[in-house]
């Protein structure tokens, strides 16, 4: 049976061993390493399909939990899947609906068979199951369909993340299984573990034996310390094949990205940009930087003069801080717009940087310039 989704890779630094990849997909190739868009609902917060383009966007993400409870994952697929549906031509990934019921702690009950949990919206009581989280990312549409895992909390005990672990294993083959459309749509299977090498390990080998077509990387980012993080992604990256692409899940801060790509991460993910991007912070070249102060007020020079955004081609940030301060819509657009584009440009220039057998160097020089300490950006 032909894969839907493949990976190649395209070059390896000599010096440090990072690579650049193509990963292939039905809706088109994309180059990595990537940063991936997150659109909840089937729309990236206050930017539209084509400025997604415009920025260089490849891969988004779109959320199951949230399109499975509305408009419904029938109304998705009736209206030719979600690329149909949001106008986006591009390849897609779906999540599992994982990390959405997990956060509900204080209102799921979790067995074998699946997890029964409360409606945000309602206050119904739901059940997802490893089965019905794939048959609604089908329904879905998306090029690459994530397994329905369990992300556990930081800290968590040994025997927790262990059980949680081999639950995740069986819940991943069973969803693997469950793929009605084995040839247009891939399952990729999620490594936990907590911070446990010997679990990761064994989760990472066992899903390898499962031949999926991708691997993520989850229970990071949790609010473990930045060295734990590094040595979750390392536990796990160690024991993934090679020739598979790995996507480290929800991470989005800049020295993370990069920490990512030089362990061989080929594919990222995180509402980051778009969220701090409401709030009026921004990502710069010099660092974070918030509009909302003051000294911004008559700056009339633009954002960052090493972006090549629409925002920062068009606008001061003596505007930006005045569509900030007055709460209008059209800032928060315009600095979503930016803080993507950052992103993307920022994963533009690994990769050539990488291809040059330079990243290591690149790397050093981004995060002096944005004067980063161990609390990240």
């Amino acid at each position: 049976m032909r894969n839907p989704v493949t990976f190649e890779i395209t070059h390896v630094d000599k010096n440090c061993g990072a690579r650049t990849g193509i990963l292939h997909t039905p809706h088109g190739d994309v180059e990595t390493p990537m940063f991936m868009p997150v659109g909840t609902q089937a729309t990236v917060k206050f930017v539209s399909p084509e400025e997604l383009y415009d920025m260089g966007a490849g891969v988004v993400l779109a959320n199951t939990y949230h399109l499975w409870l509305r408009p419904g994952e029938e109304v998705v697929r009736k209206a030719g899947g979600v690329q149909k549906f949001m106008n986006y031509h591009g390849p897609m990934l779906t999540d599992s609906g994982g990390f959405q019921v997990f956060s509900l702690s204080d209102t799921r009950t979790i067995s074998e068979e699946g997890v029964t949990f409360k409606n945000t919206l309602n206050g119904d009581m739901l059940f997802l199951s490893p089965e019905k989280s794939i048959h609604i990312q089908n329904a879905i549409g998306a090029d690459i369909m994530m397994s329905f895992d369990e992300c556990i909390p930081y800290p968590a005990t040994r025997e927790y993340a262990e059980n949680s672990m081999m639950r995740t294993l069986r819940w991943a083959e069973r969803g693997k299984n469950a793929n009605e459309r084995p040839e247009e749509q891939a399952v990729f299977g999620i490594v936990q573990g907590g911070d446990n090498a010997d679990l990761r390990k064994y989760c990472a080998e066992k899903l390898v034996e499962m031949d999926f077509p991708g691997y993520a990387i989850g229970g990071t980012s949790v609010g473990e310390d930045k060295e734990t993080f590094r040595r979750m992604i390392k536990m796990s990256v160690d024991y993934l094949p090679i020739d598979k692409p790995r996507y480290l899940m929800g991470v989005g801060a800049v020295n993370d990205l990069l920490d990512a790509v030089a362990m061989n991460i080929d594919m990222c993910d995180c509402v980051l940009p778009t969220r701090i991007a409401r709030h009026g912070t921004l990502m710069t070249s010099q660092g974070r930087l918030n509009i909302r102060k003051a000294q911004f007020k008559e700056d009339f020079t633009p954002l960052d003069p090493e972006c090549d955004c629409y925002t920062c081609r068009n606008y001061t940030k003596a505007y930006l801080n005045h569509l900030q301060r007055t709460n209008e819509g059209f800032g928060t657009r315009l600095m979503s717009i930016h803080n993507l584009r950052f992103l993307l440009k920022l994963m533009e220039d690994a990769r050539k940087a990488i291809k040059e057998d330079r990243f290591a160097q690149f790397r050093e020089e981004k995060l002096a310039s944005m004067k980063f300490d161990e609390r990240g950006f």
